[in-house]
C-alpha cells in the first residue's frame, strides 16, 4: 500500500466526493484506510469507567484505498517509487516527479 499514516488525501467517489483529510490508520490487510472527518458514522458507547461519560460518539469508519487520492501541493496525484542516488528507495509524486517528504 502505498499511503501512510499522515498523508494527506482527498476522496474521489462516494457520499464524502472532495473532501480531504489526513490519513489516521493504514489498514494493509483491508484495502482501507481511515481518514479524519471522512465516513463518519455514530456509535453508541458505554461508560467503561466512573469519569468516562457514554452516549453516542462519533467515529471515522475506514474507507477502500482505491476511493482516495494522494494530495501533493493541494492536486491529486498518484504515488509512486523510485531508488535515489544514494540507494534509499522514496516516494515519488507521478504528476510532478518530485519526491514526497
Amino acid at each position: 500500500m502505498k499511503l501512510k499514516k499522515g498523508d494527506t488525501v482527498v476522496v474521489l467517489t462516494g457520499k464524502f466526493k472532495g473532501k480531504q483529510g489526513e490519513v489516521m490508520v493504514v489498514l494493509p490487510k483491508d484495502d482501507k484506510v481511515v481518514v479524519s472527518g471522512v465516513n463518519t458514522a455514530q456509535r453508541h458507547s458505554k461508560p467503561r469507567r466512573a469519569n468516562q461519560p457514554g452516549g453516542i460518539v462519533d467515529r471515522d469508519m475506514p474507507i477502500h484505498v482505491s476511493n482516495v487520492a494522494f494530495v501533493h501541493k493541494g492536486k491529486p496525484t498518484k504515488v509512486g517509487y523510485r531508488v535515489d542516488k544514494d540507494g534509499k528507495k522514496v516516494r515519488v509524486a507521478r504528476a510532478t516527479g518530485e519526491v514526497i517528504s
